[in-house]
């Protein structure tokens, strides 16, 4: 075969591999903005009980991820992945890992669900007794949710060590259509916010458990269904109890850098949350003194979330699969010291996600009219507020997908602390902007986080630019700023031309079509993104804007058709290499609090490594983990001394045979 086709293969394989991904999290997307609808429907998006149930369904997520996401990423992944590799394919390991998981999950779990007054008093601020009584309320509904968030992370990272990366890609999916169920039996049932308002003063327990007894149904059975998968593995796991010499004390050790940094980001995004519910609250005050017209132009923190939702689309559809294919490459050549590949990986990156990026940007920022009508729940001046923090943060989309790729640069060389320097500017002026926005004028804070996090990507960008030149040298800026001029043109005149058709459909008019109702806003927003993006893909063209193609492989590649490869290019391995972090770096900002699964998959399935040469010190016929002693590679040449990776130093006889574990265990296996 010659060279060129191999390279073609390759990238063809790299392609299609972002591509299922991609499909994956559309369809995940697709039917979360389903539920997010169904949820404007049946509450209403400018209401108390919204901004309640939203506040505490997020609360979960957010405490898993502060307290055990960031063990679960960095270090119970990198052990899962290395003992799936022994004789028994990891199964007496991945039993004792999995028991002690799940006793720690569940301590942790019901610790938390004891102490929800506590969690809703440290989360909130000037929540009434009565709403923070239905805060509490749905707090214990939703808590349990932390346990099957951590089931959920440990099966998904088992799967993928055995190369089965499909079910957890899917598995969100039936989550998000058990809470469409539970929202649509509330409709049916008790009606749609438009037409039977849904307060306070009476909401009961029948609407509690449709709203919230069925988001956590969901989470259930997101993480039961992996089981099924689990199961034919047939590894035979089953609860075993011995967690001496297991590791993972001193793989926490060393990955002590990713676990600060995660818990910077989520503290610090708790913080800003908290001062997102103050504006839900002074519209309860609002409404009971009988000044409802001025508590309905109050955004409160679901308008933020919705939008938020909205604003990430273009990241994690596109970015987020380049980057999980890219971050592969960039592994390699930071392996093999070389700060040109290195370069060139993240120059290639940056560019052919900004395709996407900076058109989304543009469109989100077009279409936020008719976007905030559609998810407005009915009530028109509802759908205002969403478009107005919308067209804040859209525009700031290409630096937040940005900010992510340069993230994988530091590490693909192993590098943890960078991360953190990062996370921790960004959490000072985080903490520090929300601290001053909770004294503006109660009407301009959702607007103000909203201004502070596009602030933030941007500055995330010029920190994380300013790391990244004492590594690399240089960052190919030229040709990056190039690329992205170019593109900019090109979104101008695709944004030019929907704002000529939204004119044209009387959406800038506030009794226009777009503003008649939900449907007519969403054929306005299937009727203008179309041309619009149209008109860009025609503008790329004319500006000569060569990513796109390379955008277009993934779907090119899903079609069976290949992509020419430029002659004389060469060969890439099609091994994947061995990643010690997950794609989920916790670098804020993250502005939504939604359970984002992305954050537990695994890069695509390529072909298995092949063979590696065995350290000179270790015996026995297997490795019950792969060689833990020898150091880095990726961290040596010139980029920096070499240093052990997150779990090394554990056990290294032949698998099966840990003297830390019990004989008898031994024998019958």
């Amino acid at each position: 075969m010659s060279e060129a086709k191999t390279t073609q293969s390759v990238q063809s394989g790299e392609a299609r591999s972002s591509a299922i991904m991609a499909a994956g999290t559309l369809v995940s997307r697709f039917l979360g903005f389903a539920k997010t609808w169904m949820l404007g429907a049946a509450l209403g998006l400018g209401s108390t009980v919204t901004d309640t149930f939203i506040n505490a369904n997020n609360l979960p997520n957010l405490i898993f991820l502060l307290v055990a996401g960031g063990v679960f990423n960095a270090v119970l992944v990198p052990q899962i992945i290395k003992a799936s590799k022994a004789e028994d394919r990891g199964a007496d390991y991945l039993s004792r890992l999995l028991t002690l998981a799940v006793l720690v999950l569940l301590a942790l779990t019901a610790i938390v669900t004891l102490a929800a007054p506590l969690v809703i008093d440290l989360t909130t601020q000037d929540y009434s007794e009565q709403q923070k009584a239905l805060a509490v309320t749905f707090a214990f509904w939703c808590l349990p949710q932390i346990l099957f968030y951590g089931l959920y992370a440990l099966l998904t990272q088992v799967l993928n060590a055995h190369g089965a990366f499909g079910p957890a890609m899917w598995a969100p999916i039936l989550n998000n259509l058990v809470a469409i169920a539970g929202l649509g039996m509330f409709i049916w049932i008790l009606g749609a916010n438009i037409t039977n308002p849904h307060t306070l003063d009476n909401w009961g327990p029948v609407q509690t458990f449709f709203v919230a007894g069925f988001s956590t149904i969901g989470v259930v059975a997101q993480t039961a269904i992996l089981l099924i998968p689990v199961l034919r593995l047939k590894l035979g796991l089953r609860p075993r109890f011995g967690w001496r010499g297991v590791g993972l004390g001193q793989a926490a050790k060393l990955s002590v850098w990713t676990l600060l940094t995660a818990a910077v980001g989520q503290l610090a995004f708790l913080y800003v949350m908290r001062i997102a519910t103050i504006p839900g609250a002074e519209r309860l005050r609002l409404s009971n003194a009988g000044e409802t017209t001025a508590a309905s132009t109050l955004p409160g923190n679901a308008v933020l979330e919705v939008a938020s939702q909205l604003y990430l689309l273009p990241h994690s559809i596109i970015a987020l699969s380049l980057a999980t294919v890219l971050f592969n490459r960039m592994t390699r050549a930071s392996q093999d010291g070389n700060k040109a590949e290195l370069r060139d990986a993240l120059s290639h990156g940056l560019r052919t996600m900004a395709v996407a990026t900076v058109f989304g940007a543009l469109a989100l920022f077009a279409l936020a009219g008719p976007l905030g009508m559609f998810f407005s729940g009915g009530e028109p001046q509802d759908g205002v507020m969403l478009a107005q923090t919308l067209t804040i943060l859209a525009l700031s989309t290409p630096f937040m997908s940005a900010n992510f790729m340069m993230s994988r640069v530091f590490y693909a060389n192993e590098d943890a602390r960078t991360p953190l320097y990062v996370q921790l500017l960004l959490a000072v002026v985080y903490v520090v902007g929300a601290f001053i926005i909770q004294f503006l004028p109660v009407g301009q804070i959702i607007y103000a986080i909203a201004v502070l996090y596009t602030l933030g990507n941007i500055l995330s960008v010029v920190i994380s630019v300013v790391f990244l030149r004492r590594l690399l040298g240089h960052l190919d800026g030229p040709r990056i700023a190039n690329s992205y001029i170019r593109m900019g043109y090109a979104g101008l005149g695709s944004a030019i031309a929907g704002a000529l058709a939204l004119w044209l459909l009387g959406s800038y008019r506030a009794d226009g079509f777009a503003w008649s109702s939900r449907p007519a806003a969403l054929v306005t927003v299937v009727v203008v993104g179309p041309v619009m993006l149209v008109a860009y893909l025609l503008l790329l063209r004319v500006f000569r804007v060569t990513e796109l193609r390379d955008l277009l492989r993934p779907l090119l590649g899903r079609l069976g058709r290949g992509v020419p490869v430029p002659a004389g290019a060469a060969a890439e391995p099609t091994t994947a290499a061995r990643a010690t972090v997950s794609d989920d770096t916790g670098l804020i900002p993250r502005i939504s609090g939604e359970f984002d699964a992305a954050s537990f998959r695994a890069g695509p399935a390529l072909e298995p490594e092949p063979a590696v040469e065995r350290h000179p010190d270790v015996v026995g016929a297997a490795e019950y983990i792969p060689d833990e002693d020898v150091p880095s590679t990726a961290m040596g040449g010139k980029f920096r001394p070499q240093v052990p990776l997150p779990g090394r130093r554990t056990y290294q006889g032949e698998a099966g045979r840990n003297p830390y574990f019990p004989v008898e265990d031994n024998r019958k296996r």
